[in-house]
């Protein structure tokens, strides 16, 4: 990014601040919670502190740093509320920036700035981005994409293990490392992350280990939710699980709701990576932009796998849409899968229209496999349109940069 950039990035930037804080000041405070979790992240919080006092269904970063505001805000809900907007809004400013350079990496500059203008309207629009803590693993897992892209190995795996540590979906960058990066660097980014990883949770476990078992236990027994798995299981429920007391019992994050799956997700497990291991080997990833493109089709195998889905989980999708899609096909692909889940929660389960799953992810399952069936054509078939643009914008990005150089 030459000089002539800076400014723009960081004028879409305090935008996005700028817009987030107006909505913070004037909105109630009823209407900025919403439909989201921030009330039962507050009752988590009251229990003391998660792992050590009880158990919880997250990775442990998050949980703490709740407590923190907890204490922070002296168990006053509302000041616990405002400490976890301005942190979200925080996290998405710092996705913005990301998202920016790394626009600019892959792009000209006129195209790098329609994509982050479309992410910014998205950015300030989309009530996943307070209503959920997804804000911070979306941060932490598209700085590690960059640095990753920047040949920083050690940040990159900080980076990974930390949004691990908040939610374990920043694990699925793991593979595509091994096939775009040298064996030495794949080697240290994934030693820093699992050892890092590791070591929290092992200092957990010795801290409290009916605790730090139960936690674990809590993810692997709940029943399918919001996906085709749920519907054949018969499950029209969201993904919360337990009452606030149960927490403090660790014998109880083996109770389960719900139908029992009818078909085991281990056995499907089964499809979906011998599917993963095939294009795995395959797959010979020398640019950023199938880098990125493999990381996106490595989440669609994963999500169409998982028995669960929380509509927040599209948070993690659209960066890498905005990144790799051509222009329009990105947009029409990101708004449709926002429209989607947000016809899916708040709208339908809010209201007790849980029938209305069947139109919505079955329509979430086709574009999931539309969307992995792009990516794989990105990565493994011939340069497409998507590919010459960002040929066009890397030399764009070269014309800039000696033009610097030549004055």
């Amino acid at each position: 990014m030459n000089e002539k950039e800076q400014p723009r990035t960081y004028s879409i930037v305090l935008i996005f601040l700028a817009v987030r804080l107006m909505m913070i000041i004037a909105l109630p405070l009823d209407g900025l919670r919403g439909y989201g979790d921030l009330a039962h992240f507050f009752n988590l919080a009251g229990l003391g502190w998660p792992y050590l006092n009880y158990w919880v269904e997250f990775p442990p970063i998050f949980p703490f740093l709740s407590r923190i505001f907890y204490q922070i805000s002296v168990g006053r809900e509302q000041t616990y509320d405002y400490l976890l907007f301005l942190l979200f809004t925080i996290a998405q400013a710092g996705v913005m920036l990301v998202f920016i350079k790394l626009s600019l990496r892959l792009y000209s500059r006129r195209e790098a700035e329609w994509r982050s203008w479309i992410y910014l309207v998205i950015l300030i629009g989309l009530p996943y981005g307070w209503w959920y803590f997804d804000p911070l693993v979306v941060f932490l897992y598209m700085l590690a994409i960059y640095l990753i892209l920047l040949d920083r190995s050690v940040p990159a795996g900080i980076a990974l293990a930390t949004g691990i540590l908040t939610k374990l979906f920043p694990a699925l960058v793991l593979p595509a490392v091994w096939r775009y990066q040298s064996k030495q660097r794949a080697l240290i980014i994934t030693s820093v992350t699992i050892g890092i990883t590791l070591a929290f949770y092992g200092l957990l476990y010795y801290s409290a280990p009916e605790n730090t078992l139960a936690s674990f236990r809590s993810q692997g027994g709940k029943s399918s939710w919001e996906t085709i798995w749920a519907l054949v299981d018969g499950n029209f429920n969201t993904g919360n699980i337990g009452n606030l007391m149960d927490r403090l019992n660790p014998e109880a994050s083996a109770i389960t709701t719900g139908n029992p799956p009818r078909i085991s997700p281990y056995l499907t497990l089964i499809p979906y990576l011998v599917l993963g291991i095939w294009l795995f080997i395959r797959v010979r990833i020398n640019s950023p932009a199938a880098f990125i493109s493999f990381i996106g089709l490595s989440w669609c195998i994963f999500l169409l796998w998982m028995p669960g889905w929380s509509p927040q989980w599209v948070m993690y999708l659209i960066p890498l849409i905005l990144l790799s899609l051509p222009e329009k096909e990105s947009a029409l692909m990101t708004f449709a899968l926002i429209l989607i889940n947000l016809l899916e929660w708040p709208v339908l389960l809010s209201r007790g229209y849980q029938t209305g799953l069947w139109l919505t992810v079955i329509t979430r399952t086709l574009l999931l496999i539309l969307l992995g069936y792009i990516w794989y054509r990105q990565v493994f078939h011939h340069p497409s349109e998507n590919e010459a643009s960002l040929v066009e914008g890397e030399a764009a990005i070269e014309k800039n940069n000696l033009r610097v150089i030549g004055s």
